[in-house]
């Protein structure tokens, strides 16, 4: 699917002019998110808080409007083997999440961070598992760079995903884990992408108003 297959038309945002009009109409609705549509969870008051951020980077590839994603080593401790968008958690030196955010992309996938635009903050959001608060960071990849398993010891590839792969209906299942979980997933570039990360690419997609009708009765279990 083309550009154009993501509403080319649609005017380009008056605070970022010089992005494609196919980002403008995500960028025109993002304002609307809420970390209630991903997650119902909140960070417990007496919770000893540890901050993270991820970038959720769009791009143009060569198979059109994509997104960046990071499959995690099989062998770290938390959350191995699991597709993500990349990042981890701030460190003293990070000025905010967005510094983070960059800061992880580069050390896990080797991107040039000056060649990120970065357009968004969204809601932090909590994630009980790894008891982290996860501040999502949207970018635009302006100057794209070569992306590759840069930290071999977290991360066991990295890939630009394009959108028309995200929306397929033939790719979108609903997850089934034995814990009762159960949530949109992607199986997209030899992976399947569920939990978190699957969760704010679901809202993503319907808020740019390129998600298309899939079958949700389509179940998966989690392959390990």
């Amino acid at each position: 699917m083309s550009a154009a297959g993501f509403g080319a038309s649609v005017p380009p945002d008056a605070q970022h002019p010089d992005l494609p009009g196919w980002f403008a109409g995500l960028l025109s609705a993002i304002d609307d998110f809420r970390a209630s549509d991903v997650s119902a969870l909140t960070p417990p008051p007496d919770a000893a808080i540890r901050r993270s951020a991820v970038l959720i980077l769009f791009g143009e590839g060569p198979s059109g409007p994509d997104v960046l994603l990071i499959e995690r080593a099989v062998d770290i401790r938390s959350h191995a083997g699991q597709p993500a968008f990349p990042g981890g958690g701030l460190e003293p030196g990070d000025d905010g999440p967005v510094a983070a955010a960059l800061r992880e992309a580069r050390e896990e996938t080797g991107l040039e961070p000056s060649g990120v635009k970065v357009v968004r903050v969204l809601p932090d959001l909590w994630l009980p598992p790894s008891g982290h608060t996860v501040t999502p960071v949207v970018g635009f990849w302006s100057a794209p760079s070569p992306v590759w398993a840069a930290d071999a010891r977290e991360v066991a590839r990295a890939a630009r995903v394009p959108l028309a792969d995200l929306v397929d209906p033939g790719n979108r299942v609903t997850v089934v884990h034995p814990s009762g979980y159960r949530g949109p997933g992607f199986q997209v570039a030899d992976m399947l992408v569920w939990g978190f990360t699957a969760g704010l690419l679901d809202r993503l997609l319907d808020l740019g108003a390129w998600s298309r009708p899939w079958p949700r009765e389509r179940e998966v279990g989690i392959p390990w």
